[in-house]
C-alpha cells in the first residue's frame, strides 16, 4: 500500500514537473532571446558572451513604454476599482437579500459570461459616441466597469460566510451598509484580491478596447504600443522579445505578490445556494 502511494506521488510529481517545463520553456526562450544580439539570435549555437542589456533600453525608448505604462495603469486601476465596487454590491445583494426574481437575476448575470465582448462593441461604441466619450479614458474604463464573473465570484464568496455574523451585527444596531463594509468585505479579502488580479491583468493585456475606442497616440496602452512595436521591428527578434518582457513584468510581479490570496480565493468560492 505504501509503495503504491509512493509511486502515485512520484508519478504526480513527475507530471507536474513536465507540465511546468512545457509551460515555462517558451517563456525561457523569450527571456533569453531578449538579451541576445540580432546576430546571436539567428545563430544555431547559444553564445552567452553576446548577451546585452541594450535591447531593453532601446525597446523602452523606441516603444514609448513610459506613456503606455501610465495609460494602462490608469485604465486597469479604474476598471478594477469599479468592478470591485459593482461586484461587491451586486454580489452581496444576490447572496443575502431576499427579493422576488433573485434567482432569475443570478441566472441572467451568469448568462452574460458566454457573450463575447466583441459582440457588443457596436452598441457600446454608439453609446460612447453619443456621450462624447470616444478618445477618452472613460471609453476604456466604462464598458467593463461591471462584469458578470466578478458579481458571481463575490456572490459565491459572500454565501460562504456564516450568516450568524451578520445577524449578530444587526442585533447590535448595524445597518446593511455597515455589515457589508465592516464584516463582509474584510472577511472576503481573498475573494477581493482574486477579483483584483483577474481584472487588472485582463485589462492590462487588453488590446481590443484601445484599438476600437481610441485613435489618439497619447492614449496608447501597453498592448497597443507592443502591437505597433512588433509591426515596426518585425525582423529584430531580440528587440521584440525585450518589449514583450517589459510589457509582462508588471502582471508577473502582481501575481507573485498576491498568489496565496488568489489560490485561497479560488478555492473558497464553491457553488452554494
Amino acid at each position: 500500500m505504501n509503495n503504491s502511494r509512493s509511486w502515485s506521488k512520484l508519478l504526480t510529481f513527475t507530471l507536474l514537473i513536465a507540465g511546468a517545463i512545457i509551460i515555462l520553456l517558451p517563456l525561457g526562450v523569450v527571456f533569453l532571446t531578449s538579451f541576445a544580439t540580432p546576430e546571436a539570435a539567428t545563430s544555431e549555437a547559444v553564445n552567452f558572451n553576446s548577451f546585452t542589456w541594450a535591447n531593453y533600453q532601446e525597446a523602452w525608448q523606441r516603444g514609448s513604454f513610459l506613456l503606455a505604462f501610465t495609460n494602462s495603469t490608469i485604465v486597469a486601476l479604474g476598471v478594477t476599482a469599479l468592478q470591485i465596487l459593482t461586484s461587491a454590491l451586486a454580489g452581496y445583494a444576490l447572496a443575502r437579500l431576499q427579493f422576488r426574481g433573485r434567482e432569475a437575476i443570478l441566472l441572467l448575470v451568469i448568462s452574460t459570461l458566454v457573450i463575447p465582448f466583441q459582440l457588443l462593441v457596436i452598441p457600446i461604441f454608439v453609446v460612447l459616441k453619443w456621450g462624447s466619450l470616444i478618445n477618452t479614458y472613460w471609453a476604456l474604463i466604462l464598458p467593463t466597469a461591471a462584469n458578470g464573473f466578478g458579481i458571481f465570484l463575490m456572490r459565491q464568496y459572500f454565501a460562504s460566510i456564516p450568516v450568524e455574523l451578520e445577524e449578530a451585527a444587526i442585533l447590535d444596531g448595524a445597518n446593511r451598509w455597515q455589515v457589508l463594509t465592516n464584516i463582509m468585505l474584510p472577511l472576503s479579502r481573498p475573494g477581493l484580491i482574486t477579483l483584483f488580479l483577474f481584472t487588472f491583468i485582463g485589462e492590462w493585456n487588453d488590446l481590443f478596447k484601445p484599438l476600437v475606442f481610441t485613435t489618439r497616440p497619447e492614449l496608447r496602452t501597453v498592448q497597443l504600443a507592443l502591437a505597433e512595436f512588433q509591426e515596426e521591428f518585425t525582423s529584430n527578434w531580440p528587440l521584440m522579445m525585450a518589449a514583450v518582457v517589459i510589457s509582462t513584468i508588471p502582471v508577473i510581479v502582481l501575481f507573485l505578490i498576491g498568489q496565496r490570496q488568489f489560490i485561497q480565493g479560488i478555492g473558497s468560492t464553491g457553488i452554494k445556494n
